[in-house]
């Protein structure tokens, strides 16, 4: 915890309203949940005063209240659903909540923009609400509800949970959390009490979104620290992240609380990156204001502000496990603390897990090594129309000039034949679409083709030394190549990739509506802003993350761009809110992780000793947890069985819950089972896939194009770029980072002697 807390002044008047507050909402006396001296102990005025230390005394007594609530919904729903394990109840109970948040509420509406409250955890939203709400925009309302309901609905996932005594995997278990823990909510308040609200067109950004989640969960994983005696010895609690790693990877329990003490650590450390590299390119590119940077900046200020607050307030609750020290906190710091004063605290450049982070040298000599067995229970497919398929993709992609060199293209050269027929990915194809026409097989293949060739071409052209700037100008280009309107409404293409974009494009988005068009381009979108992701953790030679590589590793691979090829053809008649609930997107994500990690197992060596590449699970484990190749390929394995067990129970249990929550019909119900069986053929298709093509054998990893090789020497020999102005310079790939200095020397020398 690197910066200090401090404590607001208006403390003792926030104390002494919420205690007339509560009991005028009910909360208190006569609820059955908590009694003055309950409230007393908690003190969350004190939790509010350390977390918001800022702002003036009506926005700490609102803020206050805020609290108070939530901490109360929280153990009412404890007492009164939980405890008796009434999962319908609990249902009913929580879809009246929404009706107490209107989006449209002003000040004229009064008690009529309410229904009438039935329990304090109603009446106290209804206040809240109508005393927030006038100061706030409609985005932050809407972000504001979003982030409130997730932390009620998902309650119902934690009672689920219960009831069948089932211990979340650690992914699921950290997505969950931010719903369920509250911390995004959270959020939302520091933008009231800070006066800090973010402006719209940067708040669903991957730097504002990374600043809330790691956030959300330094403040959950802290919590989970602390409570554990509490929710686990006394409450029969499951959702804990002590347990969760206590249960995943066999640990003693303190050797549990150290590995998420070690997690909380790296996203602090992710928060302070993000902050640093992030926010000035997002400021820049969106011309923010003054006022607006100001905005954002101070948002941040108040995230670090609430995460030293709340540190403190568990030191002193009787909520928790602590040794109650104390009951006021000192600003004193032996080291200047704040943003921006990290690298003063010399403790942190000794951090081994900062060190590791930053100091891989790349293309060390892997040791070859045996792709564990991996848990795949559902039986392959395979499309007859393959051979059809795997000759017009063939021809579609010589066509496209991606099998040969091309003087004035930069991105051509990079596959030849046997590049391509090592790839095979009409294979890989009829494997995720087994019931795919001959049209839409050839269709698939040909968008594989094009996404795994871009994937394979990016890093090279940008990544030897990171070029920022020119992935940036790529990836706009090539997102100008899927517009969801007019579809061939795209400018004139100058590349490779350019052009089979745009060709792709048309055929896959003209007989689609705009409603199908805007996924299917956001997916790709993603896949490209992730890619400029990688190349800015090889500008710092930083190892993820592992919470941020696992979020952002969904993307890289493509996930939802080559999940939408199973899907051509189909209509959906099911109500959009049912595609969008918890269970589907969990079940779509642990789909989504099953996959990539296939990819990562076999391509370890590949990646990191041929490649030079910072994105594999496997080093991401080695990183993280410190441990040889061996223990990392089996920590790596059990998350990709965690994943598809999650998988089974979620198509298993929580969907047909899902069909009885929304009273769907036999004809919904059946089109989400065949959505459930597209998404077992794609993870099967692409686990056979991994396992037949050469693309991942060791005969592979040193081979190149003749054409690429010849573009490498003519770069070592100081040839012009013969791409011009439509594509990156070419360079050698070679080892960079802390302690490669020598390699560096051995690469130039290599290189005058070369020019000469």
């Amino acid at each position: 915890m690197p910066h200090p807390a401090r404590l607001n002044p208006h403390l003792e008047a926030a104390r002494a309203h919420t205690r007339v507050w509560a009991r005028e909402m009910g909360m208190l006396e006569g609820s059955g949940i908590w009694d003055l001296q309950d409230l007393e102990d908690h003190d969350y005025a004190l939790l509010c005063a350390y977390t918001h230390p800022e702002c003036d005394s009506t926005a700490l007594d609102l803020v206050t209240d805020w609290y108070v609530w939530v901490f109360f919904f929280d153990d009412h729903f404890l007492e009164t659903f939980k405890r008796s394990l009434d999962r319908v109840g609990g249902k009913a109970y929580l879809d009246r909540l929404p009706l107490f948040m209107p989006m449209e509420w002003t000040p004229q509406d009064g008690s009529a923009g309410f229904p009438e409250p039935t329990n304090p955890v109603e009446a106290g939203l209804a206040d809240l609400w109508a005393r927030t709400v006038p100061h706030m925009s409609m985005d932050w309302r809407a972000r504001f509800r979003e982030s409130t309901e997730h932390l009620l609905n998902e309650s119902l996932w934690e009672l689920s949970n219960i009831n069948e005594g089932r211990i979340a995997n650690p992914v699921e278990y950290i997505e969950m959390r931010r719903k369920v823990g509250g911390a995004p909510w959270s959020a939302g308040l520091v933008e009231y009490a800070a006066r800090a609200e973010v402006p719209a067109s940067v708040a669903r950004s991957r730097p504002l979104r990374v600043l809330r989640d790691t956030f959300s969960d330094g403040v959950h994983l802290r919590n989970d620290l602390f409570s554990y005696q509490r929710e686990v010895g006394s409450e029969g609690e499951l959702s804990n992240g002590v347990l969760v790693l206590e249960t995943f990877l066999d640990y003693s329990t303190q050797q549990a609380a150290d590995a998420v003490n070690e997690l909380l650590t790296s996203r602090l450390h992710q928060f302070e990156n993000t902050f640093f590299t992030e926010l000035p390119p997002l400021f820049a590119e969106h011309r923010l204001s003054a006022p607006e940077m100001a905005r954002v900046l101070a948002y941040a200020k108040g995230l670090q502000d609430w995460q030293s607050g709340g540190h403190e307030w568990h030191m002193r609750s009787s909520r928790y496990m602590n040794d109650r020290v104390g009951s006021r906190g000192s600003s004193f710091s032996a080291v200047p603390a704040g943003l921006g004063t990290s690298a003063a605290d010399l403790r942190r450049l000794i951090d081994p897990q900062v060190l590791r982070s930053f100091s891989h040298v790349p293309y060390q000599p892997v040791p070859e090594y045996r792709v564990p067995a991996m848990y795949q229970p559902f039986t392959p497919a395979l499309s007859p129309h393959l051979e059809g398929a795997r000759r017009a993709s063939a021809a579609w992609a010589r066509a496209r000039g991606y099998l040969d060199f091309r003087p004035g293209l930069a991105d051509s050269g990079v596959w030849d034949e046997r590049k391509l027929a090592t790839a095979d990915l009409a294979l890989c194809s009829a494997g995720i679409a087994p019931d795919a026409t001959p049209e839409e097989l050839e269709l698939s293949a040909e968008w594989l083709i094009w996404g795994t060739y871009a994937d394979d071409w990016f890093p090279i052209a940008y990544g030897h030394p990171a070029d920022l700037a020119g992935a940036r100008a790529c990836v706009d280009r090539l997102a100008r190549f899927t517009p969801t309107t007019e579809v061939t409404a795209v400018p004139q293409p100058v590349t490779l990739l350019e052009q089979g974009l745009a060709e792709l494009w048309a055929r896959t988005a003209g007989p689609m509506g705009p409603a199908e068009r805007e996924p299917f381009a956001a997916g790709i979108h993603r896949m490209l802003e992730s890619w400029v992701w990688e190349i800015a953790n090889r500008a710092e030679n930083r190892i993820p993350d592992p919470v941020d590589y696992i979020e952002m590793r969904r993307d890289t691979f493509g996930s939802e761009m080559t999940l939408s090829l199973t899907r051509l053809g189909r209509r959906r008649s099911t109500p959009a809110e049912v595609w969008a609930s918890g269970t589907v997107k969990a079940m779509e994500q642990a789909a989504a992780d099953y996959a990539w990690l296939i990819n990562d197992l076999h391509s370890y060596r590949k990646e990191v000793q041929f490649e030079g590449e910072l994105h594999n699970a496997v080093l991401v484990v080695q990183n993280f947890l410190g441990c040889d190749l061996e223990h990392a390929l089996r920590v790596v394995t059990d998350l990709q069985t965690s994943r598809m067990r999650q998988f089974e129970h979620l198509t298993a249990l929580e969907l047909p819950q899902l069909y009885r929550d929304f009273d769907l019909t036999p004809e919904q119900c059946a089109e989400l089972d065949a959505y459930v069986g597209d998404l077992r053929n794609w993870m099967s298709g692409i686990h056979v896939w991994h396992r037949s093509v050469a693309r991942y054998h060791d005969s592979e990893f040193e081979y190149q194009p003749a054409a690429h090789r010849a573009r490498v020497a003519a770069a070592a020999a100081g040839a012009p770029n013969t791409a011009g102005t439509a594509g990156p310079v070419f360079r050698i790939p070679g080892p960079n980072g802390l302690g490669t200095s020598a390699a560096q020397l051995l690469t130039t020398l290599l290189t005058s002697g070369a020019r000469r």
